[in-house]
């Protein structure tokens, strides 16, 4: 690693701005690598490696480490450099398999010529060397990190992407004060949301995606002042934090994992840095559509694979910068407005696996331009691929003298039944599709947002068995705070679920 250190970080800033087309084929790629890594690490594997790991942690600070024993005749130049020495060979213990022999060298006192370790000045002291960056990306190396890694104070890119280590990220990471880049992404490392990371008070780069990282979201998340959050092919559930909107991120990925709910309002206030925004394949209900409207820098908008019901808002007209958008895959329905297909950017635009029963001229007109539209399997007549048309009459028809600048005008109302106890407001979602398509149902067209929620097409898989339908209350045009209802039995008087990691008792009575 150069000394300018600086120009670098400027670099990689400008490349988490690339299309987010390119970042698709790469996790794709990264998740049929993946695979692979299942595969040739077993769970017995998984479990030894933690366990090893844990058996160092008798406090939870890792008191006990890897015991490194520095040789009395080696020679450092400087106090940091020995610490460097340590947290390596601590590493090199915790590792049980390289078999591409990335650490064969790392021995003696020269760290800054170990395999994959930079060094450069100090930022605090030009005149000292430091180790200032390690890449150990696809090196297929499999082991747990130990807490003697908390000694490299000067690091500042920490990529290990692409191996077999597990476990957990250790508490010393806090005192890695000049971490500007994290990436711990394609690895099996598990337990809660990594915290520490968030103590990092230069970080600007985040990438967790594609371990079994799992639980709720930490609100912290989006308070720090980070320019790219990718934490996709996770098990985290819940709601997405209220505080969302706070996030001064160009780049954010929260796709395939478990997240439920409401898309927070105030996503707005992101507007002057927010490029590119995906959301695919969790269980998303709703949004609010005055937010989205003012997000007039965003590229990409993926909200593909969720559970989004009701009409497109017409506000979505205002995203101006807008070049991909993604929303098949959910039970949308209604007309298309017409300020969306006139979007001077828009290149790709895909509804299909919808309910759409009318588009503008100009949307049909987007591949005559050279721009791809994928509009199948919705409800349009006289367009290919659709699906059959049955409909309930002309009391739930969609074009009761409803106008598409009509219904955009409602938001995306969550597609579940809900019941309302004290203040909470909770709902029973149906299962997230997966990303095999399914034989496209008959056409029905669902009723109007006054009336009943719209119907769904057929899942997957049966849904739980429920008990207990309440009645719904009167629907609302905000979006409304929900939470996911197991299956259910009311047998009882009081009710005990999981809400924001805390447990909570709904009196029934």
């Amino acid at each position: 690693m150069s000394s300018n250190r600086g120009n670098y970080a400027d670099l990689r800033m400008q490349e988490v701005g690339f299309t987010i087309l390119l970042g698709f084929f790469i996790a794709l790629s990264a998740q049929c690598d993946f695979a692979e890594s299942r595969k040739w690490l077993s769970d017995a594997d998984v479990k030894y490696i933690s366990h090893r790991q844990s058996m160092n942690y008798e406090n939870g600070y890792g008191d006990r480490g890897e015991k490194v024993v520095v040789d009395p005749y080696l020679n450092f130049s400087n106090p940091r450099l020995k610490n460097a020495y340590i947290a390596l060979q601590a590493w090199k213990k915790a590792i049980n398999s390289d078999p591409l022999n990335i650490t064969g060298n790392w021995f003696g006192a020269d760290v800054c010529n170990y395999t994959r370790v930079f060094c450069s000045p100090a930022l605090d002291d030009p005149n000292i060397i430091v180790v200032a960056g390690i890449d150990l990306n696809h090196a297929q190396i499999a082991g747990y990190l130990p807490v003697e890694l908390g000694l490299l104070t000067d690091i500042a890119l920490f990529h290990i992407n692409s191996n077999f280590f597990c476990g957990f990220v250790p508490y010393s990471f806090i005192n890695m004060t000049e971490m500007f880049e994290f990436d711990i992404s394609n690895n099996r490392f598990a337990g809660s949301f990594p915290m520490v990371v968030l103590s990092m008070p230069k970080l600007k780069y985040l990438d967790v995606r594609f371990n079994e990282f799992e639980g709720c979201l930490p609100e912290k998340l989006f308070e720090k002042n980070l320019d790219a959050i990718f934490i996709n092919n996770n098990k985290f559930t819940l709601e997405i934090p209220s505080n969302l909107g706070n996030s001064p991120v160009s780049v954010i990925v929260l796709a395939n994992n478990n997240l439920q709910g409401c898309l927070p309002d105030g996503l707005g206030q992101m507007a002057p840095t927010l490029n590119e925004i995906v959301l695919s394949n969790n269980s998303l209900t709703s949004f609010n559509p005055s937010d989205i409207g003012k997000l007039r820098n965003l590229t990409v908008f993926d909200m593909s694979f969720n559970n989004l019901a009701g009409f497109l808002p017409d506000s979505i007209g205002g995203m101006i910068s807008l070049e991909i958008m993604d929303i098949s895959h959910n039970k949308l329905s209604g007309m298309i407005p017409e300020s969306i297909c006139a979007l001077p950017n828009l290149k790709n635009f895909t509804v299909s696996y919808n309910f759409f029963s009318g588009e503008a001229n100009n949307c049909m007109a987007l591949p005559s331009r050279g721009d791809i539209l994928d509009d199948k399997y919705n409800c349009f007549p006289d367009r290919p691929s659709q699906r059959s048309f049955l409909k309930y009459g002309p009391a739930l028809s969609p074009s009761m003298g409803r106008s598409a600048s009509d219904l955009s005008k409602t938001s995306i109302l969550p597609s579940t039944i809900s019941f309302t106890s004290a203040s909470t407001t909770f709902s029973s979602s149906s299962p997230t599709f997966s990303r095999t398509p399914f034989p496209p149902p008959p056409c029905i067209y669902p009723p109007l947002p006054s009336h009943s929620p719209p119907l769904l097409p057929p899942p997957l898989s049966p849904l739980p068995p429920v008990s207990h339908s309440p009645p719904s209350p009167p629907p609302s045009f905000l979006c409304k705070k929900e939470i996911p209802l197991p299956a259910l039995s009311f047998e009882g008087s009081s009710l005990n679920f999981p809400l924001f990691c805390e447990e909570i008792s709904i009196n029934l009575a």
